[in-house]
């Protein structure tokens, strides 16, 4: 039975106003995915996945949660059953997620990639998992033609810096249209206080040629990776943090704290601050001189599961959403950069809801008229990216900022089959606007609006970032 009455071209469009919003301005507009975490050495070597849970269920740990949450045997999901059967298991849970975005995304993507209108579930499973995986097992179903099908233009990837960025450098010569860039994830260097800090420092003292005894030490390594990703075309940084660390400091405390714990020394909740506030300063400065855009992504309260933790390691499905104050240091520490003239654009995100209306209204206080949207309210991240939490945080912009200088979606994702995120990004988006012209409480004037979609989709990203290959 065909449900293409589901998936349509007026999907998530209630009105003739968001419907010629998206089909007339948004739909068109190429993708610039400025934040996910796809393989680069899976784009330089142009792999081929072979069926579809290579491509999809591989690492999703969205899947795998609702897969658990439905009690499927962990085997059929990171453990050793045979691919066919692992999809045939999530095909049973997908009738299940109803209300849940994964049920749309899926619905989407497959109609997207390869032309599969039929819901998926246990009856269909057999013939669709035939259909995708003989398309998937061709060329034209490569790594980089998964790309270029979705009309993305930029996919900017995130790396360690001790990474040796080989696989750009190949993208970076090679003739494939899709600009492959990276950005900068030193959060290893930062945390002291974590288990593998000190193994981690061994890895940086190799990736830099440094030996790394002392805090300048450290510094010096960080500012040659930095130079490094800088010379191989690298334009942005990402954190992902539970909170901006803010505490005052001396160069002088900062180096015994590092002393202490190469030492094996257990450090206080203060030393650790201290020294994850000088670090996250000093590199904020060093993007400002680059001109590098930084990113933070906050609120998340990861490996909850040591159990499974254990079992599995981290980003297997056993994060969620914190409660961490977030307005006072993270002001603290944007205005410490802002007094020397240092604060180089800037892209926070939140993982509680509940801090929506303190990051719109965090970034108006630090948009000094220099950059056009200079201090973002990034996109509905994680457990937001979806049309509940992508409307609330627009909401929240759009009341307490600028919506129109709003760089829009990113997909923050592992799989190549998730760019019609982007497509329900912007069907939510032309949706929202398309209802207030119905309600009269915006004006008829789709070429205006429309134009404002269209930069909200695509524009506003492509100025901010300025990519070029």
């Amino acid at each position: 039975m065909s449900h293409k009455n589901f998936i349509n071209d007026n999907f998530l469009l209630q009105n003739k106003y968001a419907q010629e919003l998206y089909h007339d301005y948004a739909s068109k507009m190429p993708i610039i995915d400025y934040h996910c975490h796809l393989s680069p050495k899976d784009i330089a070597a142009d792999r081929i996945f072979g069926n579809i849970t290579k491509a999809w269920l591989d690492g999703d740990h969205y899947k795998w949660r609702a897969m658990r949450t439905l009690g499927v045997n962990e085997k059929y999901i990171t453990g050793n059953a045979p691919d066919e059967e692992k999809f045939q298991q999530w095909a049973k849970t997908v009738p299940y997620t109803l209300r849940n975005p994964l049920f749309h995304w899926t619905q989407l993507e497959l109609a997207r990639y390869f032309d599969e209108y039929d819901l998926l579930n246990e009856k269909s499973a057999t013939a669709i998992y035939k259909n995708a995986s003989d398309k998937l097992s061709t060329s034209a179903f490569s790594c980089q033609q998964l790309l270029s099908k979705m009309n993305v233009e930029v996919v900017c990837t995130t790396e360690d810096p001790i990474d040796t960025l080989e696989y750009h450098q190949q993208l970076a010569k090679s003739d494939f249209k899709t600009h492959i860039s990276t950005s900068f994830r030193p959060d290893k260097a930062i945390m002291i206080g974590n288990d593998g800090f000190i193994d981690y420092l061994g890895k940086l003292e190799k990736a830099s040629d440094i030996s790394i005894t002392s805090y300048q030490d450290l510094l010096d390594a960080l500012t040659k990776r930095i130079a490094y990703f800088n010379e191989n075309g690298c334009k942005v940084s990402d954190h992902g943090l539970n909170s901006i660390p803010y505490a005052t400091f001396t160069e002088a405390e900062v180096n015994t704290i590092l002393k202490r714990r190469l030492n094996g020394e257990q450090l206080s909740a203060e030393e650790v601050e201290k020294f994850e506030s000088a670090v996250l300063q000093f590199l904020a400065e060093q993007y400002h001189a680059l001109g590098w855009i930084q990113q933070f992504h906050l609120g998340a309260l990861r490996n909850n599961n040591t159990r499974m933790l254990a079992q599995l390691g981290p980003d297997t499905g056993w994060d969620s959403i914190a409660d961490y104050p977030q307005a006072e240091k993270l002001s603290k520490f944007l205005n410490s950069l802002d007094g020397k003239d240092k604060l180089t654009k800037t892209i926070i995100y939140n993982l509680n809801p509940a801090d929506n209306e303190v990051m719109a209204t965090m970034i108006g206080n630090f948009n000094d008229g220099s950059v056009k949207g200079k201090v973002q309210f990034g996109s509905g991240w994680w457990f937001l990216d979806q049309k509940d939490g992508m409307t609330k945080q627009m909401n929240a912009l759009s009341n307490m900022g600028l919506i129109s200088c709003f760089i829009g979606m990113l997909t923050d994702s592992r799989s190549f089959l998730s760019y019609p995120r982007h497509e329900y990004f912007r069907r939510v988006l032309c949706n929202l606007f398309g209802e207030e012209i119905a309600n009269g409480e915006l004006p008829n004037d789709l070429n205006w609006i429309g134009k404002m979609i269209q930069d909200i989709s695509y524009n506003n990203a492509n100025e901010y970032f300025n990519f070029k290959k």
